[in-house]
């Protein structure tokens, strides 16, 4: 018995056909949520619309997307223009959108603003509250899952950095509900038991429901209490949570996360072993310098003859002793002329030297006689002569 057999290609093929003879699916509007954006670097955009019950894949060429009068990104409400069809090498469908306007943003969106703007407010952003991640931990601690992409990436950046570091894992679970008390309780039991130099909160990328965890409150709060450094990598480079904002240190990706967080061993070595050429180097060259400097001062001649210093300095007492005696002589002698002068010119003056050219001084008891009416006839008087005295009486 024969059956007729077509290949995948053949039947996304068909698929395709029918989806692209339906006129209801050649133009249509589909209004929804973006979630998991990217922009491709070669300018496509490439994303999933949603609502409460579904998804669908959606994308947007270049040559369209230069219209846009806004910045597509996750949580936003928009409404978009294309025509549906079939990708044949993936056997899915997909909108292809030739038009996008903005139609609100979703309320999980405005709740992610709200919470994000008030925790602002209070402060668990402010830079002056961050801690340094240290240079050298010997602990990391890893909260996330312990299956999966992330964990096996941290540990081999980590190991391969430095295989002396220890890896401690805490798996919690990084989506779903409940996962946010999970991951708050495991930071506080870190903190509590001191399990860990720094720690690692961190997930692959997904939605922004995939996300949320790291957007609620009490995980906020927790990052913000602990004593340990912490560093933020949830999602992809284009993510940003809650956590990020409040941690210690955001990287981009898991693996970024352990390069932060891990000094590569071998770079450091090899900078040890560069700052010991240089102090080898720097010792040499002072080494040397100091015995330039050595030969110097023993070649000066305070070592060579140590007494022709003291001898100088004898010379140069003598030397002034001299001087001080020849000023002394020439003080004396000038002092000794002025004081001649000086008993000359008192001695012409002195009434004594009167008597030596025959006068005399009449004195009545000590007192000399300046007036005959100072005296009375009968009275002894005094007169000194310049070779003596002799007493008299007035008649």
């Amino acid at each position: 018995m024969e059956y007729n057999t077509v290949t995948v290609t053949e039947l996304n093929k068909y698929i395709k056909e029918k989806f692209e003879q339906d006129e209801a699916l050649t133009n249509i509007i589909v209004k929804g949520e973006i979630s998991n954006f990217k922009n491709h670097y070669s300018g496509h955009l490439y994303f999933t619309l949603k609502d409460e019950n579904a998804i669908v894949k959606c994308v947007m060429f270049k040559n369209y997307t230069e219209r846009l009068k806004f910045e597509p990104k996750d949580g936003t409400e928009v409404m978009v223009f294309g025509s549906v069809s079939v990708f044949e090498k993936g056997g899915t469908y997909q909108i292809y959108v030739k038009a996008m306007k903005q139609d609100g943003i979703g309320d999980l969106y405005a709740k992610y603003e709200e919470v994000k703007k008030r925790l602002e407010k209070e402060g668990l952003f402010d830079t002056s509250h961050k801690k340094k991640i240290p240079i050298m931990p010997k602990v990391i601690g890893v909260l996330t899952s312990q299956t999966g992409a992330v964990i096996r990436d941290i540990i081999n950046v980590s190991t391969r950095r430095n295989p002396n570091v220890y890896i401690r894992l805490l798996p919690v679970p990084v989506q779903g509900e409940g996962a946010c008390n999970k991951i708050a309780e495991a930071i506080k039991i870190m903190n509590e038991n001191k399990l860990a130099d720094v720690i690692i909160v961190a997930r692959g990328g997904g939605s922004l429901e995939d996300l949320w965890p790291f957007n609620e409150e009490v995980v906020a709060h927790a990052i913000y209490e602990s004593e340990i450094p912490i560093i933020s990598a949830v999602g992809h480079e284009t993510d940003f949570t809650i956590a990020d904002f409040v941690a210690d240190l955001r990287a981009p990706t898991p693996s970024a996360a352990a390069e932060l967080a891990v000094p590569d061993i071998f770079d450091i070595k090899d900078k040890i072993n560069t700052y010991k050429k240089r102090l080898r180097i720097s010792l040499k060259k002072k080494l040397e310098l100091t015995r330039l400097k050595y030969e110097k001062i023993m070649s000066s001649s305070v070592f060579k003859d140590p007494t022709k210093r003291i001898n100088d300095n004898y010379l140069k007492i003598d030397s002034y002793t001299k001087m001080l005696e020849n000023r002394i002589n020439i003080i004396y002698k000038d002092k000794k002329t002025n004081y001649i002068k000086l008993v000359t010119k008192l001695d012409t003056l002195s009434p004594l030297k009167t008597l030596t050219r025959g006068y005399c001084l009449a004195e009545l008891d000590g007192n000399i006689i300046k007036s005959a009416k100072n005296i009375k006839s009968g009275e002894q008087i005094d007169l000194r002569f310049f070779d003596g005295n002799k007493k008299a009486k007035v008649l």
